[in-house]
This record gives structure tokens, C-alpha cells and sequence, in this order.
């Protein structure tokens, strides 16, 4: 029922959102540069890799030796608005038609997170990870990774059509008022290091 739920939703975002998302590719290309979609290799279901796909938000702008800038540097105002709109994420549907992604779920984070999580914050990978979930609509960004994980576990352990269909519901009011976006100081979210320390963030996410 729930994959069911994923296509027909995505068929459907897809078919309306057609003629935006090619103009939002245009647009991204222009004040971005090529490419205009950012990929990246991200766990999915068991913690399987697959190849995520999102607008970028980034430049490539880099400092005399040829080191990217720090995040901040690299997000511009366009940037900005593509994340604090969620439009960035518009792109994920791809992966939702093709069984990679869930609408709802845990957000697929960096491969090299799975080494670092405790075997319950590793249960987050039983669901194919969402492109938002339940973490999204308690906070977002502005929580711990700690908080986060938690919120994931439990809806792993509590997911129905009725929670997905909520979720939705509350994602579309947190966008509209651009909630959570961003953890103090930081372009998006600290990297995570493991339960116990967290230090700066690297890539998008």
C-alpha cells in the first residue's frame, strides 16, 4: 500500500510540476552553473547506496589552493531560497519512481554516517528513506542528531498511511513558513560524528 501511496503521489507531482521543474533547471543552470542536479551516493533501504538526486544549491567557488569554500561561502540568496523552499528536493521523486526513495521517511544521510550510528539509530535504515519524514516536521535542522535519530526510530516503529498522509499534510505548513531550516550556525546541519561529539559540516544534505 505504501509503494502504491509513493507512485501514484509521484506520477502525480511530476505531471503538474512538468513545466516548473524544467524551468527551475533553467534557472538553477543560469545563476548556479551546469550541472543543475547535484548527485550523491546515500544509503537507502538496509543501508544500500544509491545515487540521490537533488538541485544544487551550491557553487563550485574555491580558495587560492583549490579547496571548496566552506558551505556557507559556496550558498547563494538563489541557493538559500531553493533549500529554505524545499525546491531543492523536488528532483528525490526520480528516486521515489525508481523504489530508491519513500515520499515519507528517514532523510538518507552520508554513506559514511553508517559506521558511526548505535544499532538503534542504525534501525532507521529498515524504511526506504523519505523525502521528509517525521524528523522533518518536529524540527528539521534545528534538532541534535541525537533528537533526529529518535524521531526516525519512531516512526520506523509506528508508520501507517494515516501518519504518512499527516506528515505530508504538516510538511507542506513547515515549508510554507520555512521552519527548521538550518541548525545555529551552520549552512544546514553539523556534521555527525557519532552520539557523543559534533563538529562542522561537508556536501549538502
Amino acid at each position: 500500500m505504501k509503494r502504491l501511496f509513493d507512485l501514484v503521489l509521484a506520477v502525480l507531482a511530476l505531471l503538474i510540476l512538468g513545466i516548473p521543474l524544467l524551468l527551475l533547471t533553467w534557472q538553477v543552470r543560469r545563476k548556479l552553473g551546469s550541472p543543475a542536479f547535484f548527485r550523491q551516493t546515500r544509503p537507502g533501504l538496509g543501508g544500500r547506496p544509491f545515487s540521490l538526486v537533488k538541485f544544487r544549491t551550491m557553487t563550485d567557488a574555491r580558495d587560492t589552493s583549490g579547496q571548496l569554500l566552506p558551505d556557507a561561502k559556496r550558498l547563494t540568496p538563489f541557493g538559500h531560497f531553493l533549500r529554505s523552499s524545499s525546491l531543492d528536493e523536488l528532483p528525490e521523486l526520480w528516486n521515489v519512481l525508481k523504489g530508491e526513495m519513500s515520499l515519507l521517511g528517514p532523510r538518507p544521510l552520508l554513506m559514511e554516517y553508517l559506521p558511526l550510528y548505535s544499532t538503534e539509530q542504525a534501525r532507521r535504515h529498515e524504511v526506504r528513506p523519505g523525502i521528509t519524514g517525521w524528523a522533518q516536521i518536529n524540527g528539521r535542522n534545528a534538532l541534535s542528531w541525537e533528537e533526529k535519530f529518535k524521531l526516525d526510530v519512531w516512526y520506523v516503529d509506528n508508520r501507517t498511511l494515516w501518519l504518512d498522509i499527516k506528515i505530508l499534510w504538516l510538511t507542506v505548513r513547515k515549508v510554507l513558513v520555512r521552519d527548521g531550516i538550518s541548525a545555529a550556525g551552520e549552512a544546514t546541519m553539523p556534521r555527525f560524528n557519532g552520539s557523543s561529539t559534533v563538529t562542522s559540516r561537508a556536501g549538502e544534505s
